[in-house]
């Protein structure tokens, strides 16, 4: 399981069995801390996740600002509740690399949020699981 996590809405994406092919999921709409936590633990127990990655935003020069620090203090949290490892993934350029598909195949531009963050956790578990490899 992969997560782009962001302030309003978490991407979620799936492998497959063989852990070779990531799939995107669903773009949940976040409520509150409590409620997001419980879904996603939900999430985890209900499809046997043993490891959730998580897409960590660094800045360009690989520094970490202030997003890549609420990342870590929210997977902390999905950690200690669900109890399923995290393994961050550097995800710059995530967004972008999404934007481009979601352009070549023309979704108008207004429909793309509700695409654009599945589509980067699916990249971003894609990408994980390539260098498993």
């Amino acid at each position: 399981m992969a997560l782009d996590y962001g302030e309003v809405r978490i991407g979620i994406a799936f492998s497959d069995l063989l852990n070779i092919i990531a799939s995107p999921y669903e773009t949940y709409t976040r409520v509150d801390l409590n409620k997001d936590l419980d879904y996603l633990t939900s999430l985890i127990k209900t499809q046997e996740v043993d490891e959730v990655i998580i897409g960590l935003p660094v800045n360009m020069d690989g520094s970490e600002g202030e997003r890549a620090v609420a990342t870590r203090e929210f997977a902390k949290k999905l950690e200690n509740k669900s109890q399923a490892k995290i393994t961050f993934v550097d995800e710059r350029l995530t967004s972008v690399e999404a934007e481009e598909i979601l352009k070549s195949r023309n979704i108008k531009w207004e429909d793309r949020k509700k695409y654009i963050d599945k589509l980067s956790a699916t990249i971003i578990l894609q990408d994980y699981l390539n260098t498993k490899k």
